[in-house]
């Protein structure tokens, strides 16, 4: 195996499903590298949980090449599955039994054995926060620990990769964020991360890469900042000491938005290092000192509505 083949933890190519004669993936082409997160988004109904369902073994893709922790989906199943740990939508918890007791089953089902399910049980309540909470039910839980005790329950069997559909669906904003951190923890222990969400804000701040699905096809890739950039309304915002700097700012940049209350300059801009080194290169070689700079891009909630849910020839052009 080659070094790039052990860096990358999911390989997907060309990834079709239908359901009878609707298309739900067509050909779609994904790849995550070891040790990060990836998010997929898209409108509910994009595909995003087939996507998962397919990857973790549940339902059969109906065409394409996919290679979970560098085994073949369609030749070695098993192998994928022992490589791999699920937490779906739902939780998978059994209100019925006790954090500690639902950690054991999963132990158990594992084949663990009963003293190393154990102690593999105990550790996972302590890493998760749940141990005085250990042998209470489950259904006493918040959202937010029966969550954290749903993915205690999916790392019982050691996963290199974990495919967290929707991870945070319902929690509140505290809850949210402490399932961050989780996660944020699994991905420095080595841990792969494939999350889908529909919490853009989730995406922007946990995801190394993103991928945006809408009707089947991917229509972007690339890291927050990178997709940020696709969508027009990106600026740089100039502020010049005295009024004889933001008039020479404006002859020499030309049009742009004014602010003379506030000295400010407007100026279109991707917001990357190119275009600023330009920008301010045009000031420096016409000796004109900047006040203060600060970049403004569009946000996930921009880039989403741009890609998604409109026809093919109105969205974004450049992907």
């Amino acid at each position: 195996m080659d070094i790039e083949a052990r860096q990358t933890a999911i390989q997907v190519t060309g990834l079709r499903k239908a359901f009878g004669e609707k298309v739900v993936l067509d050909g779609i082409d994904i790849e995550v590298t070891r040790g990060t997160v990836f998010s997929l988004l898209g409108p509910n109904g994009a595909g995003k949980t087939t996507a998962v369902r397919i990857l973790s073994t549940l339902i059969p893709a109906d065409g394409g090449r996919v290679s979970v922790a560098g085994r073949d989906l369609a030749k070695d199943p098993d192998g994928v599955r022992r490589a791999i740990g699920v937490t779906g939508q739902y939780s998978a918890v059994d209100g019925l039994l006790t954090g500690r007791e639902n950690l054991i089953l999963m132990a158990d089902l594992h084949r663990l054995g009963k003293a190393t399910g154990r102690r593999a049980a105990d550790d996972l309540l302590e890493r998760f926060d749940l141990a005085e909470a250990a042998n209470k039910t489950a259904l006493t839980y918040s959202g937010g620990m029966r969550r954290r005790l749903d993915i205690a329950m999916t790392l019982i069997g050691d996963p290199q990769i974990i495919f967290l559909d929707e991870p945070t669906t319902g929690l509140d904003p505290r809850s949210r964020r402490t399932m961050w951190e989780t996660i944020r923890g699994l991905v420095r222990g080595g841990v792969t991360i494939f999350l889908t969400t529909q919490y853009l804000d989730e995406a922007d701040h946990l995801a190394d890469r993103i991928a945006v699905l809408d009707g089947g096809r991917l229509v972007a890739q690339g890291t927050s900042d990178e997709l940020k950039r696709l969508v027009p309304g990106g600026h740089v915002r100039l502020r010049f000491d005295d009024p004889a700097a933001l008039d020479a700012a404006a002859r020499t940049l030309g049009a742009q938005t004014r602010d003379d209350d506030a000295l400010a300059l407007q100026v279109p801009s991707d917001g990357g290092v190119r275009s600023l080194r330009a920008l301010l290169g045009r000031l420096e070689d016409a000796s004109i000192e900047v006040g203060e700079l600060s970049v403004h891009t569009p946000d996930l909630d921009d880039v989403f509505l741009a890609l998604t849910g409109r026809p093919e020839n109105e969205k974004v052009a450049s992907r």
